[in-house]
């Protein structure tokens, strides 16, 4: 007897984003496969950007003959996949069972095509190929400074007599619990119905018997699960993993492998496969893979890939507010973002220019409820005196919020001008508020960088002047800060030296202990000792390629350590610069 359960389809979609980077996830949480349109194509049988191209017609998803295929032809299938180009067609290769008709064939493209239908054809399934000539093509997933290898990680949690248990599974003996994985193929039957593939694995009740959603329990001999048709082959290999606790994983399956995890209960997996997202969150530089993982974390309650997708999110902050994503964002995301003390920003007016923005494209669908909560997470005593100013005649919102925008401004306003001492008799004042603790502002005076390049580094200042640097000497510049960026501490500087040192005799030649090279250094030239209750805690950006922040660390004793111990991403040849940033805190 097989007992159907219902279980929530995901729809996986392995494609780059516009700008050219590897990979795009387009995720689907809870929903079942889009319907394919009229002249669709899709890759099928290989991994994330190759396979057998089929074209969609009449209901039907069919083949195409390789007769006359070249690159212009499969130029047009990549760039409507949205690839940012081809990098070979494949003839003769076995992509596995082709059901469907062959749809196209003698096919003639000019290569500029927006659609593989528009091209030049006999007509619809006017052919004399079999399918062992259907045609597949292998599209372009990075640009040149991207890696394309689709990575393997061997995750192993394995116990004792894991490999025995992997045999058993393997050889079938003696299973007792038939799991029938059913997919939807895009087809439409002859009766109308949509084509639909099964595939069984057998188990044995006693080892699935750990994860009761399974519901392998005594008189229930099976069930039935519903799964997209990307993720069917995958399943064996998730069943496997219950055996052994051993799984290789790479880009094509780890969502699979993921959102599977999480349907049955299978904790550790669904966390070591949650922290491999972060190995392609930085992949796309229109953010709809950000925002669509941490939606996707939210219903799969993955609250470290959730964490994962925030925090990037917020080193890149800017770089968000461009992107197409930004108005897409939901009002609990921007909410938490607003939320985070390590958000990179140029400095809080900036903030609250971009979520006046946001407002303002989302209109009417934001209450003035939503409005003001969103806006009570500026930070407006760290606003720059002089944008205070200005605030009333340059907000957009301000005439809506008029009695809030007030209170705030003059709260800013004691802020900037009286000592945080005098502050304390103020009943309204909470020297633990957020709104007095900075983000990291990396406008000027506040930052400098220094950009890694193969003979050394240089040093950048804010003009976009550069000065080049021996790279067998050690690495610094200064910066001057004030003491605090409250208005009343403008005329009180500190000056800063920043150094990146390459190896051990830099750090022996300036008495620096050295853990690792390259190491930072970030040091005060003259004493603040006065100002005793002014702590600074600074941090060093780590950007990638000059497109993205892919670490973020603090100082201990003015050395640079991962002190939080967040997550790195990924940085491609280890091509990326240093920006130093001072961060004052009133303590």
């Amino acid at each position: 007897m097989l007992v159907h359960r219902n279980v929530f389809t995901l729809w996986l979609l392995l494609l780059p984003h516009a700008s050219g980077s590897a990979v795009r996830f387009k995720l689907f949480g809870r929903q079942s496969n889009p319907v394919p349109q009229e002249g669709d194509v899709r890759l099928f049988g290989g991994g994330a950007a190759d396979g057998r191209v089929e074209i969609y017609h009449d209901g039907t998803w069919g083949t195409v003959c390789d007769d006359g295929w070249d690159m212009a032809e499969a130029q047009v299938v990549c760039r409507q996949l949205g690839f940012p180009r081809a990098n070979s067609v494949v003839i003769g290769k076995n992509y596995g069972k082709a059901p469907g008709p062959i749809w196209l064939d003698d096919l003639k493209c000019e290569g500029t095509e927006k659609y593989l239908s528009t091209c030049a054809f006999t007509n619809w399934g006017a052919t004399d190929c079999s399918h062992k000539e259907d045609v597949g093509v292998l599209c372009e997933t990075s640009s040149a400074n991207v890696t394309k290898v689709d990575y393997l990680y061997s995750l192993d949690h394995s116990l004792s007599l894991s490999d025995e248990r992997g045999q058993m599974f393997d050889s079938g003996n003696s299973c007792d619990f038939f799991i029938s994985v059913r997919s939807v193929t895009g087809n439409t039957q002859e009766d109308g119905f949509p084509e639909v593939v099964n595939v069984t694995v057998c188990a044995h009740k006693l080892i699935l018997s750990q994860f009761p959603l399974f519901n392998a329990s005594e008189g229930i001999s099976g069930i039935t699960v519903d799964v997209v048709q990307s993720c069917q082959p995958h399943f064996s290999s998730f069943i496997r993993y219950i055996y052994t606790r051993k799984v290789d994983v790479n880009f094509s399956s780890v969502q699979c492998l993921h959102w599977l995890a999480y349907t049955f209960g299978v904790k550790q997996l669904m966390e070591d496969t949650g922290r491999l997202f972060s190995k392609i969150i930085p992949e796309d530089a229109s953010f709809h893979t950000q925002v669509s993982l941490y939606e996707y974390a939210a219903e799969t309650q993955d609250w470290v890939l959730q964490e994962n997708c925030i925090q990037y999110l917020a080193w890149n902050y800017p770089n968000l507010t461009s992107s197409p994503a930004w108005t897409q964002l939901s009002v609990e995301l921007l909410r938490s973002l607003l939320l985070r003390s390590d958000l990179v920003v140029p400095d809080e007016y900036f903030v609250l220019q971009t979520v006046e923005s946001w407002i303002t494209e989302k209109g009417n669908s934001t209450s003035l409820e939503t409005q003001a909560d969103l806006l009570s997470h500026i930070r407006f005593p760290m606003i720059p005196a002089e944008s205070l100013y200005d605030l009333e005649s340059n907000s957009s919102l301000y005439s809506t919020h008029r009695s809030m925008y007030r209170e705030n401004v003059l709260k800013a306003f004691q802020f900037n001008v009286l000592l945080f001492s005098n502050l304390v008799s103020n009943p309204k004042f909470n020297r633990e508020d957020d709104d007095y603790r900075p983000r990291i502002y990396t406008a000027e005076p506040w930052s400098a960088a220094l950009v890694r390049l193969q003979t050394g580094y240089r040093y950048r200042n804010h003009r976009n002047q550069y000065n080049q640097y021996d790279q067998y000497n050690p690495i610094n510049t200064n910066l001057n800060t004030p003491v605090h960026n409250s208005l009343i501490f403008k005329s009180n500087k500190i000056r800063w030296e920043a150094n990146v040192f390459n190896n051990q005799q830099e750090c022996s030649n300036r008495g620096v202990r050295c853990e690792s090279f390259p190491s930072a250094r970030l040091t005060p030239q003259n004493s603040f000792s006065q100002w005793s209750n002014i702590l600074f805690r600074n941090r060093l950006l780590l950007m990638c390629q000059g497109k993205y922040i892919f670490q973020v660390q603090d100082f201990k004793d003015n050395m640079a350590v991962n002190g939080t111990q967040v997550l790195a991403y990924p940085c491609p040849d280890d091509q990326y610069s240093y920006r130093f940033v001072v961060r004052p805190e009133y303590v």
